[in-house]
């Protein structure tokens, strides 16, 4: 191994990429050596010792006998557990070098408890609070204020998005029951399952919109003042209180933006049951009716 002296330290950028990152190799390595698992073990002490040396090397001075491959390893742990922006430790389960054993754990979990409601239910929530953790812990902590305080929305948009369909899958996989505009059963649709279940996750998110995106540009303004300021303990129920007052209005207009008995034209359902009907009904039926769910 090679020793640092003061000459070679000078040409030496430890913020430097190791390997060639306009390349996908480049990156690929990058990545494998900063999300190694094994870093996870170590302990904070041992982290707070490659920090140190990773902040000497930046200053222009390391220990005497220092190693390339010794400031290489304390870059790779640098840089695994913390922040790039703030230089704080980030948390352990927040970690991309956490990402395999805590996605393996929840995975496995999710695989195998699928035969339940709750079960589902309980293994989706522990998902999305474990990726809404990953996410948060790996943000850019140089985002402005106000946009900061819109990641819960993200959250919840992207929650819905993938909850909604999750929990009605079985409607996606085997198609909801469609009736003529009388109330006679046509059959099962898979397309108008979709539909319903888009038209609810657009819904769902525009409950939410309100509440979380103009709700946190009030409070920013509001708490420039100085009575505000004064009261920071009464902010979390304010914002609750103002949150219901959005949601009294929210959630009927919500639910309102498509017909709980929804529509959809006969020549955009599948191709089978689309025959089915012609062949019984002619040109009589031109349209399905299902419910869409809330």
């Amino acid at each position: 191994m090679t020793c640092l002296t003061m000459e070679a330290l000078k040409g030496f950028d430890i913020d430097a990429p190791r390997w060639d990152q306009s390349t996908f190799m480049g990156r690929l390595k990058h990545f494998f050596n900063i999300t190694d698992c094994r870093t996870v073990l170590l302990p904070d002490s041992r982290l707070d010792e490659a920090k140190a040396l990773v902040e000497s090397c930046r200053a222009g001075s390391v220990p005497p006998g220092t190693t390339v491959e010794q400031l290489h390893y304390a870059k790779k742990l640098y840089d695994s557990a913390f922040h790039p922006d703030t230089g704080d430790r980030m948390n352990l389960i927040g970690r991309m070098s956490f990402q395999v054993p805590g996605g393996m754990a929840i995975t496995g979990f999710m695989l195998q408890f699928y035969r339940t409601v709750p079960a589902v239910v309980f293994w989706q929530w522990v998902n999305q609070s474990f990726n809404a953790l990953v996410n948060y812990t790996n943000r850019n902590a140089k985002a402005p204020p106000l946009v900061a305080r819109w990641v819960p929305f993200a959250a919840v948009a992207a929650a819905n998005c993938v909850n909604i369909p999750m929990m009605r899958q079985q409607e996606i996989l085997n198609g909801i029951a469609v009736t003529d505009e009388d109330g006679n059963k046509l059959g099962h649709s898979r397309k108008a399952a979709v539909k319903g279940i888009t038209q609810v996750v657009i819904s769902r998110v525009t409950m939410a919109a309100p509440g979380m995106i103009i709700l946190p540009i009030i409070m920013q303004r509001l708490e420039k003042y100085r009575f505000m300021q004064k009261i920071t303990f009464l902010h979390g129920p304010l914002q609750v209180m103002m949150v219901g007052v959005f949601l009294i209005f929210m959630v009927p207009a919500a639910c309102s933006l498509f017909p709980q008995s929804c529509s959809m034209a006969v020549s955009k359902l599948e191709p089978e049951l689309r025959e089915s009907i012609i062949s019984q009904y002619g040109d009589r039926v031109s349209y399905v009716y299902f419910n869409k769910g809330l």
